[in-house]
């Protein structure tokens, strides 16, 4: 589709003029329109790289079209909606530069629309922009402090079963391949394979075992039907590009062994990232937080992190706090990968990287710790505790340990004798093994040091454990636990993104998709925070003024 020619200026008697509406200075509608839509104009050179410039019929105003995306997010409705406050309510006229008697569209342009932001690689556009504008606003300093937690999302996907996502899966990929294969080129049970997947469902009464019988013949069917398939060399190429057969091939790998003989057999436990339900792949199982409070979802993981705005702020007076990054993750990678993307996201659009970082223990680690001190910042959050001894005695914290200068002390007072140092071949992990060869044979405290069968005690550290040593003091001091107040705050975003935007449930299906959805929700987030600090500001100058006046 084509660009339509861009109209910068109102028309002089539309809702602008002089018979059109008045709004208050404070006004969100009236701000927007002031603060956010030159940011959504700026943003039109990006946004006409997914389009044509003279192909085909000319298209819906693309600005328009972001301004609607973001006013959906900031307001929390779907696109039908949408478009209906579009059409409707002057105050998103207003916002959008819309003029009163202009045609509004279908709801459907707000997913292509989407799709195509997708397929340019331009969802985290209004994001950036507006955080572009809180940049030069002087909102979002240079150098900042940020603080960083994870929450889950849920996917948009029911709950299934081994059995359910094995079946499904057959049925799209029986589907497909109908679409692909002619009427003569399918195997002999074709129908059989029809019948029993596309046409039937499971009974929820099924007994058991006929269950258990259920998951090894559908195993089974797909080796059969995987070996046909290799046999088509004429489709090969087309059988290849099909997504659904892919997906086949994965669920069966993740489900089934073949064992000798080729027979098969279902796997006890399904491996990590196993697909969950065939309509969303990426949808992945995972658990967050330990014991009682412990979360079990099948969904995606977002990393929030947002500005530390250290100044005392009067009464009733919006905080200084905006997002930096609301990045999505697979549910199973750990809050140490996705800090470095947020850390890479932010880098990409345009950031330093934060002075100071709040965090929680599951991002902080010896390594982690070393490495942002030498880059000149601070990661500030708690070490996780020392591991206990497998048997009954001292743990690592009781043992005075200088790595640097391969010494150790142990409760007894008394000095280690050996200290080796062990590197994993794999994986290059570096740590080092203390031990106390003939001190421990008089210690008076051998029984709760020295396991039952050990001769003397051995003790194995990380190559930075002076490091973890060193946090662990800090955080018993009261300057570490008033510092570490400043990450409390990133609960209330949270719960804020969860309540007032849907943060907690994927609108979409697919990685990709619900991560434009995050970019969206950060960016209205920020418009809100933004306006309503930029309309508190005018409302206390009109107070100010009104009192001096009064004075006068």
């Amino acid at each position: 589709m084509s660009l339509p020619d861009f109209k910068v200026q109102p028309q002089l008697f539309g809702i602008y003029g002089p018979a059109g509406l008045e709004l208050a200075p404070e006004d969100r509608y009236r701000l927007f329109a002031e603060k956010i839509y030159p940011l959504l104009v700026g943003a039109r050179p990006e946004l006409e790289k997914c389009y044509c410039e003279e192909n085909g019929r000319p298209s819906v105003e693309p600005v328009l079209v972001l301004g609607v995306t973001l006013w959906q997010f900031v307001e929390k409705v779907p696109d039908r909606e949408a478009v209906e406050r579009l059409r409707y309510p002057l105050g998103w006229k207003y916002a959008l530069n819309h003029e009163m008697n202009e045609p509004v569209f279908d709801s459907t342009v707000l997913v292509r629309f989407r799709g195509k932001l997708l397929e340019h690689e331009q969802g985290r556009l209004l994001f950036e922009r507006v955080l572009k504008g809180l940049q030069d606003a002087g909102l979002v300093p240079r150098k900042y402090k940020q603080r960083l937690d994870s929450s889950h999302v849920l996917g948009m996907i029911a709950k299934m079963s081994r059995l359910e996502c094995v079946r499904e899966t057959i049925r799209l990929a029986l589907r497909e391949l109908d679409l692909i294969l002619g009427e003569g080129e399918r195997p002999e049970d074709w129908e059989v394979l029809w019948e029993r997947y596309v046409e039937s469902k499971l009974d929820y009464k099924t007994p058991g075992v006929e269950l258990k019988n259920k998951m090894q013949q559908a195993g089974e069917d797909i080796q059969r039907l995987r070996k046909w398939l290799e046999g088509q060399k004429e489709k090969q190429e087309v059988i290849e590009q099909a997504a659904q057969v892919k997906l086949l091939d994965r669920v069966f790998e993740e489900q089934y062994a073949v064992q000798e003989a080729e027979a098969i057999a279902v796997r006890r436990e399904e491996p990590v990232g196993a697909v969950k339900n065939p309509h969303d792949p990426d949808v992945q199982w995972a658990a967050k937080g330990q014991g009682k409070s412990k979360k079990e979802f099948e969904g995606y993981k977002v990393q929030v992190a947002e500005t530390v705005n250290g100044e005392p702020v009067e009464k009733g007076e919006p905080a200084k706090n905006f997002l930096t990054a609301v990045s999505i993750q697979r549910a199973t990678e750990s809050d140490e990968a996705g800090r470095q993307q947020v850390l890479e996201e932010q880098g990409e659009m345009g950031l330093e990287r934060p002075e100071v970082e709040y965090v929680d223990g599951a991002y902080v680690s010896a390594k982690e710790i070393v490495k942002v001190e030498e880059e000149g910042r601070q990661l500030m959050g708690p070490a996780q505790p020392a591991p206990s001894p497998r048997n009954k005695g001292f743990s690592a914290e009781a043992f005075e340990v200088v790595v640097e200068e391969r010494k150790a002390l142990c409760p007894g007072g008394k000095q280690s004798t050996q200290c080796s140092r062990l590197e994993e071949e794999k994986t290059g992990k570096v740590s080092y093994r203390f031990e106390w060869s003939w001190e421990c044979q008089d210690c008076p405290l051998r029984n709760q040091c020295v396991g039952e069968g050990q001769k003397h005690r051995s003790l194995v550290v990380g190559e930075h454990h002076s490091v973890l040593q060193k946090r662990r003091q800090e955080m018993k001091t009261p300057e570490f636990k008033e510092a570490m107040r400043n990450r409390n705050a990133i609960e209330g975003t949270q719960s804020e993104l969860v309540r007032a935007h849907g943060a907690r449930r994927a609108r979409y299906r697919g990685l990709g998709k619900v991560r434009l959805q995050f970019y969206l929700i950060g960016a209205a987030c920020n418009v809100k925070r933004w306006l309503r600090r930029v309309s508190w500001e005018i409302k206390r100058a009109t107070q100010r003024d009104s009192c001096a006046l009064a004075s006068c």
